[in-house]
């Protein structure tokens, strides 16, 4: 018999957390950007969830779907300093994090801060840059601090690194190792856009220019922060997040034997952990205080699907992420929950 996470005794969060669903604070900035950038809905939510729950983002699509164009728009609407580094293979970890210059004048040496100390990093095309550079970001993103020399020297809060690379291209590339890319809450895939939108992409990109305005600033937003950590989480909902990682681990047991073969490697418990800090921030951006199983099931592919790594048995019969967490969600659809005083999602 498969494994299903224990039952747990109802509880229930306090009053207010069961009120009626209200607008987003934050769901002006969605709108704001959307006036510029058109048809990457899905794109979009996911950066304010990242944004939201203090994660970074690694997007993957071919050259000219607004990757870059998004996130100035959005680093534009919410505040804060914003900064570009575009990865090339001849890049050292000096010309992202900073280094130490001799001033002659003074005798001494004196730091010079790099490109990185901003609030919204966007790094362009990271697997460009050699393994090197690669680290010194990744290091970063970890511990939010540089050391320079013998100095320390802290990142300014909120700092969110959304990094893009292009999946067509191989020549000159340094693919992310999984355990780098385990550092990412989630991957993100860019499509082209439908028809219809791209009818309204020319036209808005030929026509009037569209200038955005500042919604946010950098004290409002790490109050969002604030209030999403304040979140009601149901304990149904941890061993539901709990349950898909396990499974990808140990399929077998959770009565998806056929997927033993093409799964290498699950994901990890930062898979867990991921999949319930965005689930917070989804459900406050879709004016809840308390998340709900469904909320945990939305973000699967985007959490899973740069955390596992397949065999050749997957490749030859064409199993990817989508296939995977797919099978995974038809398993273990999300579950109802009772929340007390009458209330079951």
């Amino acid at each position: 018999m498969p494994m299903i996470h224990p039952q747990p005794q109802r509880s229930a969060p306090p009053g207010p957390s069961l009120a009626p669903v209200q607008p987003s604070p934050i769901e002006p900035v969605l709108f704001e950007v959307k006036r510029l950038i058109v048809g990457q809905d899905h794109l979009l939510e996911r950066l304010l969830v990242a944004l939201l729950a203090r994660g970074h983002v690694l997007l993957e699509g071919v050259p000219g779907l607004a990757k870059t164009a998004t996130i100035k728009a959005l680093a534009q609407v919410i505040g804060g300093k914003f900064g570009r580094v575009q990865f090339t293979p001849d890049l050292v970890p000096a010309d992202l994090i900073g280094t130490r210059i001799y001033n002659a004048k003074n005798a001494e040496f004196m730091v010079e801060l790099g490109p990185i100390f901003v609030n919204l990093l966007l790094a362009d095309e990271i697997n460009r840059a050699p393994a090197k550079v690669q680290s010194a970001l990744l290091e970063v993103m970890q511990e939010h601090q540089v050391t320079i020399g013998k100095e320390t020297h802290r990142i300014p809060d909120p700092f969110l690194v959304l990094a893009t690379q292009n999946p067509i291209e191989s020549d000159g590339t340094y693919p992310l190792p999984e355990a780098q890319l385990d550092r990412f809450m989630f991957k993100v895939l860019v499509d082209y856009p439908s028809y219809e939108d791209e009818v309204v992409i020319v036209e808005r990109m030929t026509g009037v220019h569209v200038t955005l305005r500042t919604l946010l600033s950098s004290d409002q937003l790490r109050e969002f922060q604030q209030r999403v950590d304040q979140i009601y989480v149901d304990p149904h909902v941890v061993f539901y997040a709990a349950t898909l990682v396990h499974a990808t681990r140990e399929p077998e047991r959770h009565g998806l034997g056929h997927l033993k073969q093409a799964l290498l490697y699950g994901g990890s418990p930062r898979a867990s952990i991921n999949l319930v800090a965005g689930a917070r921030a989804l459900a406050f951006l879709r004016g809840r205080h308390y998340v709900l199983p469904r909320d945990v099931a939305d973000l699967a592919l985007d959490v899973l699907r740069h955390r596992m790594v397949f065999s050749y048995e997957a490749a030859a019969d064409g199993v990817t992420a989508d296939t995977i967490v797919a099978d995974l969600l038809q398993r273990f659809p999300p579950p109802q929950i009772d929340l007390g005083d009458n209330y079951v999602a």
